[in-house]
């Protein structure tokens, strides 16, 4: 990373605007200990955003609870929507990942620089072979978020590569 006061323009490993951890709150740094997997959830709109801070509770039905951004594009359109998908990102999804984020430029908008499958619940990454289908049954205020509860109307499982994992702030894999 280049700064502009780094003498000679040299480039840094860290993040010269990152917080510190001793300046982060105790539940952030435990949060940040705690290994996340990396989905994205996507809904008719379409619409999407990055997830790691979610689980499945496997039942009759089975549900899925993540907590989202309650001022995000994504949130707007899956409320309008009722439903939406949810795909576990795999470490050649790194980029996505990001884009979905908005940690990294989208010319054209988020779904413009990769190919798409259409399903009723949203646009799935073409080649993704594992993702759920699921509607919206409720949300709360939870923590400086939203928490989503949805029932799990589909499952799709293939052969999918290791997971891309969120951990100390940096994405990792098995």
């Amino acid at each position: 990373m280049v700064t502009p006061d780094a003498p000679g323009g040299r480039i840094h490993s860290t993040d010269p605007f990152a917080i510190p951890d001793q300046d982060k709150s105790a539940v952030r740094r435990l949060r940040g200990r705690l290994a996340a997997p990396v989905t994205l959830w996507t809904t008719p709109g379409p619409s999407g955003l990055t997830v790691s801070s979610m689980l499945v509770a496997d039942g009759d039905p089975g549900r899925v609870l993540g907590l989202i951004d309650e001022e995000s594009d994504f949130w707007d359109a899956a409320e309008t929507a009722g439903r939406f998908a949810v795909i576990p990102l795999t470490p050649a999804d790194r980029q996505l990942a990001d884009r979905f984020a908005g940690l990294m430029p989208a010319p054209g908008g988020l779904f413009a620089a990769s190919e798409w499958t259409d399903t009723e619940w949203g646009p799935i990454p073409a080649g993704a072979d594992t993702w759920a289908g699921c509607r919206l049954d409720a949300n709360r205020p939870y923590g400086w978020a939203l928490l989503v509860e949805a029932v799990i109307e589909t499952v799709h499982t293939g052969a999918s590569p290791a997971p891309l994992i969120h951990y100390r702030g940096r994405y990792n894999e098995l």
